[in-house]
C-alpha cells in the first residue's frame, strides 16, 4: 500500500496464479527459472544475486563446497531475458553443495546446468534446448 504502483502487485498476483495453475512446461523461461529458484529456497538452499563486485575480484563472495548454494550474476540476469520472459543470453551461475540434486530440479523445470571448466563451481544455465539465436 505504501509503495503504490511500484509494488507491482498485479505481476505478483499473476505469478501466484500461474504457479498454482497450468503446466510448468507451458510457462516462459523466466517463470520456470524463478519457480526452480523458489523451490530450491523452500528446500533450504542459499540463493543470492551477486553484483559484479561480489562476483569477481578481491571482494568476491567466498563459496563453500559444503553449503547448498545457488549464486547468480545480477548483470547476466538483467540482460538474460526479453520482455516476454524468453532467454536471449546465457546465464552464469555458481552452484555449491549437492549440485546433482539442484541439477535435477533445474531439469524438471526445463533448465539445463552445464559445468563451465573456467572456474570451480561455475555453470552455464540454458532454458530448454539452449539459448535461441538473436533473430529467432
Amino acid at each position: 500500500r505504501q509503495m503504490g504502483v511500484s509494488a507491482k502487485l498485479a505481476s505478483k498476483l499473476n505469478y501466484l496464479w500461474r504457479s498454482c495453475t497450468g503446466e510448468l512446461s507451458e510457462q516462459n523461461d523466466l517463470f520456470r527459472l524463478t519457480y526452480a529458484l523458489e523451490t530450491a529456497k523452500d528446500m533450504h538452499w542459499n540463493y543470492r544475486l551477486l553484483s559484479d563486485r561480489e562476483w569477481s575480484g578481491r571482494n568476491a563472495v567466498a563459496l563453500s563446497a559444503g553449503v547448498n548454494g545457488i549464486y547468480l550474476s545480477q548483470a547476466k540476469l538483467d540482460v538474460g531475458f526479453n520482455d516476454s520472459g524468453r532467454q536471449i543470453n546465457s546465464l552464469t551461475a555458481r552452484l555449491t553443495g549437492n549440485v546433482a540434486g539442484v541439477m535435477k530440479l533445474f531439469d524438471r523445470c526445463g533448465w539445463l546446468a552445464e559445468p563451465d571448466a573456467s572456474l570451480p563451481h561455475q555453470y552455464s544455465l540454458m532454458a530448454g534446448q539452449g539459448v535461441p539465436e538473436k533473430g529467432d
